[in-house]
């Protein structure tokens, strides 16, 4: 049996579980909490920070393969462990240019890959003439750690951007403001041996910046999906990446493709996988890293509506009567993670309701009604009117 160790033990590292499960594998975690979901579900845990480089030791000592359930760590000192033999999947220096983001704007730049105009903020007395080529809108990214909105804001004005910049000691991003006509994303998994599968182009649809719902697939045209699809084969086969990746990508309003953000992980706009794909990206991305053939990623149905369970208050509640109402929507599947606190903006658990009509062009099932009705149903029995 192999033994897969996974630095982090959030919802990501949860969800995971039952793949590890299926495929025979022992999955082990480094995480700090005794409360993060993923700590009542697997086989031993290391207590510690993700980024704590000495507790990764310990775990690799029990473990054949190691991988990510998110991006925090401090690579310096995990190389360490690699020039020891330590096994990291995706390796590191697939990480090295995509956990900061300006370098990672930089990297799919110099691929050639499409992105928005961007500056790095390190030399403030460019910072007049850097805004001056950009305009406002603009956007401000923090270069570390940041997720679900955080560390990205939109600035109106020169006075807001000073403001941020006084107030916040991280490293910062500037990028322009992209007006697009809606946001993408696909997950892609690279094996061992270097083939390359893809899931189908799903639409994100955000608010403040936090992923709301995705629509699976997206109701763009052929020629866009193969153009997304040649995106992510560049890209992962530049890094030589074993594992999945999320992509996340603009369609502005003249049809033209923008790389986002690349998450070097499983991710958010790949869950309804787990109940519409024959394949899971959990399920796809322990195949990559254990050197198992890959699995087949298409829809099994026609289309599916995957809506994030976000926080709306402080509270310790478990919301029974909200998860109740919204499993007994047919076709329902409700994954819950189980956390112990909710705050606003806080994934709790996301629902995901599998469509299949008659009518199988992209993205009919949404566009004609019935996902949008379905997603406006999951949302009012959630967030309180």
């Amino acid at each position: 049996m192999k033994r897969v160790g996974v630095i982090g033990g959030g919802q990501l590292a949860w969800m995971m579980a039952d793949a590890a499960e299926k495929l025979g594998l022992e999955l082990l975690i480094q995480t700090p909490s005794e409360h993060d979901p993923a700590v009542s579900i697997v086989q031993d845990v290391v207590f510690a920070p993700v980024d704590d480089a000495s507790a990764t030791e310990i775990l690799a000592k029990k473990c054949d393969v190691i991988t990510f359930e998110n991006e925090f760590v401090n690579l310096q000192a995990l190389s360490l462990l690699a020039q020891q033999g330590v096994c990291f999947r995706p390796r590191l220096e697939a990480l090295a240019p995509l956990l900061d983001k300006y370098h990672q704007r930089c990297y799919l730049r110099d691929l050639g890959l499409p992105v928005p105009q961007f500056f790095a903020l390190d030399e403030a007395e460019n910072l007049k003439s850097k805004i001056e080529y950009l305009g406002f809108p603009a956007v401000l990214k923090s270069r570390r750690h940041g997720y679900d909105g955080q560390g990205t804001f939109i600035i109106q004005n020169f006075a807001t951007l000073e403001q941020k910049l006084t107030l916040n000691q991280s490293l910062f991003l500037l990028e322009e403001f992209v007006p697009f006509e809606r946001e993408l994303a696909i997950i892609a998994a690279r094996s061992v041996e270097g083939e390359i599968v893809t899931y189908p182009v799903v639409e994100t649809q955000q608010e403040q910046q936090v992923c709301r719902r995705v629509i699976a697939p997206a109701q763009i045209t052929p020629n866009q999906v193969a153009e997304i699809q040649a995106i992510a084969h560049t890209l992962l086969n530049s890094l030589e990446v074993v594992g999945i990746f999320g992509i996340e990508l603009f369609l502005s309003a003249d049809g033209k493709i923008l790389v986002n953000e690349i998450a070097p992980r499983t991710h958010n706009s790949g869950h309804f996988s787990l109940d519409a794909c024959e394949t899971s990206q959990f399920e796809q991305h322990l195949r990559a890293v254990c050197g198992l053939p890959l699995g087949n990623p298409a829809l099994q149905c026609a289309s599916a509506v995957m809506v994030n369970l976000l926080g709306y208050e402080n509270s310790h509640s478990d919301y029974q009567s909200q998860r109740q109402q919204i499993v007994e929507i047919p076709q329902a599947h409700l994954h819950w993670y189980g956390k112990t606190e909710s705050r606003p903006g806080r994934k709790l658990g996301h629902v995901t309701v599998l469509l299949d009509n008659q009518n199988k062009e992209l993205g009919s099932a949404y566009t004609n009604g019935v996902g949008a009705a379905i997603a406006h149903t999951i949302e009012s029995i959630w967030y309180p009117r």
